[in-house]
């Protein structure tokens, strides 16, 4: 399990440095809700982790099945809403240039779905919130 310690600088902007790796990511709120806009927002994030994960897993699976994605595109539809405000809908249009037969993109399609990010989504996960003194 990893810990990702995310920092609040002001100005409706955060960010967090990867404890393995040192990478570091900047999050800022949209201008419609004051923020700076100059980074992905959290749902943002979300939204791409989501593509990210989905081409990942299928190129993982390509990969045993000796099939090549390079080039393979997700193109995540992101939709929010107010009162409250949060994620409506996320919409997932998959490219992936070649020609697959049947059994090979049923193999794809299944990986698509097995995503770790695409699974928490589709559930009502726990995510607990504890104030640490």
């Amino acid at each position: 399990m990893a810990d990702f310690i995310v920092h609040y600088e002001g100005g409706l902007r955060c960010h967090v440095t990867h404890p393995g790796n040192g990478a570091m990511l900047v999050m800022d709120a949209s201008q419609e809700l004051g923020g700076r806009d100059e980074n992905f927002s959290p749902s943002d994030l979300l939204s791409v982790s989501l593509g990210g994960c989905v081409l990942s897993i299928m190129a993982m699976a390509g990969r045993v099945a000796g099939l090549e994605l390079t080039g393979a595109t997700a193109t995540v539809t992101k939709a929010m809403g107010n009162a409250p405000r949060r994620i409506t809908t996320l919409g997932v249009t998959v490219r992936v240039p070649g020609r697959y037969d049947a059994a090979q993109r049923k193999r794809l399609e299944a990986a698509a779905a097995a995503c770790p990010v695409h699974a928490v989504l589709g559930i009502d996960a726990p995510i607990t919130i504890v104030w640490d003194d």
